[in-house]
């Protein structure tokens, strides 16, 4: 699996990959992270607001920090 974490690099950035990483160690799942901190690389991914978290390049998030419990609710 893989998460790509869109957006500058900011403290929700952090924020979001250090959630979406938790839940998905709690699932148990392999996954690779992937940030993604270019404008033109997040607008075409189609994010229209960061941060935003994409599993396996479909957007789940965006503008906002979800818990790692809502993302594990996503991921699951």
């Amino acid at each position: 699996m893989k998460l790509t974490i869109y957006g500058s690099g900011c403290a929700k950035c952090q924020q979001l990959t250090a959630n979406a990483e938790a839940a998905a160690r709690r699932l148990g799942l392999a996954f690779e992270v992937e940030k993604v901190t270019e404008l033109n690389a997040i607008i075409d991914a189609g994010a229209m607001r960061t941060p935003a978290l994409a599993v396996d390049d479909e957007i789940l998030v965006e503008g906002k920090v979800p818990s790692s419990d809502e993302i594990q609710t996503l991921l699951g």
